[in-house]
């Protein structure tokens, strides 16, 4: 809104209102005019760079009141497209608006469109070599054709959907601004996961990391996979408290914590299970990849084989949302 319709506004306002009726609605429309502008300023910072025109994309070409020299074109492996009357134009690495600039003027020096007469426009339609990278914990990791608009939830759909040890944040790259990768939160657990209508440009990359995971196996009443998320630690405490004990047949005070080496090598901790509730033993943090391992009472099973069985090799496990809060 420019100053003079808002002095106008103002004067009007001042007329049936009064001074202190005028005064106020100043304060209000600067105060929207300062919205829009911050709204305008937040949209802009998110819009990336025109991109370019690239081998095998398909344009849409219009021309103003000329609908006869419209058309959708594939630009060649040498960057060109056949446009009518006008035979070959090279358009390979102009913008979209570039490429509409130009064909207007090829128009007019070919005296087919008279000057200012001939309004071209270019639209990319699809992206054949500017796709979306798509890694990290989705089901089906890839690169994706950018045709037309696109948005985050529309690509995530494309690559199957999220894992059910994916992570609750995901992270966009934008070719435009590789160095300022955004993070998005979104709630993973849903049965279709409610992701943020952001649009997703071609050169753009998403990873969707794995969250944390510990098992809790062997005398438990829910045993299964457990997914951390949150800012807490998850301690043996707690997730014996989500896991839940068998009651008498599970022998608490011989519990094992195997975890997992940087060099690769299997640490079993011995554990009491029983004190570490009682206060009488220190409680220990769980790392991503440990394994609570709880045994029957009176079992000669050897750990290695009793953790395997537990897991159920080629078959399903259960895993669970901790959903810690900070």
């Amino acid at each position: 809104m420019d100053m003079k319709r808002m002095r106008k506004r103002v004067s009007s306002v001042a007329m049936r209102f009064g001074f202190s009726g005028a005064v106020l609605a100043l304060l209000l429309l600067h105060a929207s005019a300062g919205a829009a502008v911050a709204q305008q300023s937040d949209i802009s910072a998110q819009s990336p760079a025109p991109l370019k025109i690239g081998s095998g994309d398909l344009l849409e070409v219009s021309v103003y009141d000329s609908p006869d020299l419209a058309g959708r074109y594939r630009v060649d492996e040498k960057g060109d497209i056949s446009v009518p009357l006008l035979g070959l134009l090279h358009v390979e690495g102009l913008t979209a608006l570039e490429a509409g600039k130009s064909i207007e003027k090829r128009y007019v020096d070919a005296d087919i469109l008279k000057p200012h007469d001939g309004l071209a426009s270019v639209f990319i339609s699809e992206y054949a070599t500017q796709g979306i990278s798509v890694s990290g914990d989705v089901k089906m990791a890839g690169f994706y054709p950018a045709l037309g608009v696109r948005t985050l939830q529309d690509v995530i759909t494309a690559a199957g959907g999220v894992s059910p040890t994916a992570s609750s944040k995901l992270i966009i790259t934008r070719k435009s601004d590789p160095d300022n990768p955004i993070t998005v939160e979104y709630n993973p657990t849903t049965l279709n996961p409610v992701i943020p209508r952001i649009q997703i440009f071609p050169g753009d990359s998403i990873m969707v990391p794995r969250a944390g995971v510990v098992y809790v196996l062997g005398k438990v009443a829910h045993p299964g996979a457990y997914i951390l998320e949150g800012r807490q630690s998850l301690t043996v405490e707690k997730a014996m408290a989500l896991a839940g004990s068998s009651g008498q047949f599970a022998a608490m005070n011989h519990a094992h914590l195997v975890r997992t080496l940087p060099d690769g090598r299997k640490e079993d901790i011995h554990l009491d299970v029983d004190k570490i509730q009682e206060e009488k033993a220190p409680d220990i943090a769980m790392k991503d990849g440990d394994i609570l391992f709880i045994p029957q009472s009176n079992s000669k099973m050897i750990l290695l084989q009793a953790i395997n069985s537990a897991l159920g090799i080629g078959t399903s496990i259960a895993v669970y949302k901790v959903g810690l809060q900070p």
